[in-house]
């Protein structure tokens, strides 16, 4: 199946492609929203990349675009924008960051990674596998109360206290080692069903969440991206749940205008410390012709902000 990269048309025109510029793809993933900004870039314009999963690291299709001296590729996650920038000799500030958050299409489609319910194999749910805990590693030895508050806040799972149960006393026979089984356990617990919505997906997402550590790492990454912006140099975030949107939101509103409110307080406006970015339109999502070829564009929403 030939891969899309979600909002790819809408993501290039929010960067604003300076031929001659710098750019940061945190996601190379299967290349194509790097493909679509080496595409705008002349032969003076440098794309660096960043992927924390080793796979695509190595994989064929890295090698091919290593092969265009404009571009190199890093692994790495979030949190690590900065030493990447810094790393590269002569850049030292980017004119755009393109972050596009969630799983990606080849970790969804190999059952080996264990991140899809839908497919069976190996409960691992690793972004990097060269590092961390694996899904079915956390749930041996996982507290009954952390599994319930995991569940509730990053799966806004209203029967979390079911599931977490369920795996307890599961655990107790036998550790839950694949994704059918984990699926299979989590199906035959809840009560009711939510329409068009497989009972496992809000517990494996709240599971990959906590495993790969997703929310504090989009927190530090959109952080060090704000430092490594030029001034009018654009971000762009495409989320792909509402836990992923609210941070960018409010990071992006938390960094505009003033800092604060200071009400009555005896405060010049000149003396209170305004925010470097300004929100760029309204929040974009896929128009039909996209949702009707890919289906996985259905939940995705971008937003810009430009650093002044």
């Amino acid at each position: 199946m030939q891969h899309l990269s979600v909002l790819f048309d809408e993501s290039l025109q929010g960067l604003e492609i300076n031929p001659q510029g710098v750019y940061l793809d945190c996601t190379f993933g299967r290349g194509g929203h790097s493909k679509g900004i080496l595409q705008k870039l002349g032969q003076q314009g440098r794309l660096l990349a960043i992927d924390r999963d080793l796979a695509a690291i190595q994989s064929d299709l890295a090698n091919e675009f290593a092969k265009d001296t404009r571009f190199s590729l890093h692994h790495g996650c979030f949190s690590q924008l900065g030493d990447v920038v810094e790393k590269c000799d002569g850049i030292g500030q980017v004119d755009g960051v393109l972050m596009d958050l969630g799983v990606s299409s080849p970790q969804l489609d190999d059952a080996l990674r264990g991140f899809s319910f839908m497919r069976d194999g190996p409960l691992d749910m690793r972004m990097d596998e060269s590092k961390g805990l694996s899904a079915a590693q956390w749930l041996k030895q996982v507290d009954e109360a952390v599994l319930v508050k995991v569940l509730f806040e990053y799966g806004e799972e209203r029967f979390a206290r079911r599931i977490a149960a369920a795996i307890m006393e599961r655990r107790v026979l036998s550790p839950i080692e694949t994704t059918r089984e984990l699926a299979l356990l989590i199906e035959q617990t809840i009560p009711k069903r939510e329409k068009n919505k497989h009972p496992a997906t809000r517990s494996f997402q709240a599971i990959r969440i906590k495993i790969n550590n997703e929310l504090e790492e989009i927190k530090q990454g959109l952080q060090q991206a704000l430092d490594i912006l030029k001034p009018r140099g654009r971000l762009v975030v495409i989320s792909f749940h509402s836990l992923e949107d609210r941070i960018v939101k409010r990071f992006i509103r938390k960094e505009s205008g003033r800092k604060f409110n200071p009400g009555r307080l005896p405060i010049k406006e000149d003396d209170i410390e305004q925010g470097i970015l300004k929100k760029i339109g309204k929040a974009v999502k896929a128009g039909k012709q996209e949702l009707d070829t890919n289906p996985r564009a259905r939940s995705a929403i971008m937003r810009i902000a430009e650093k002044v």
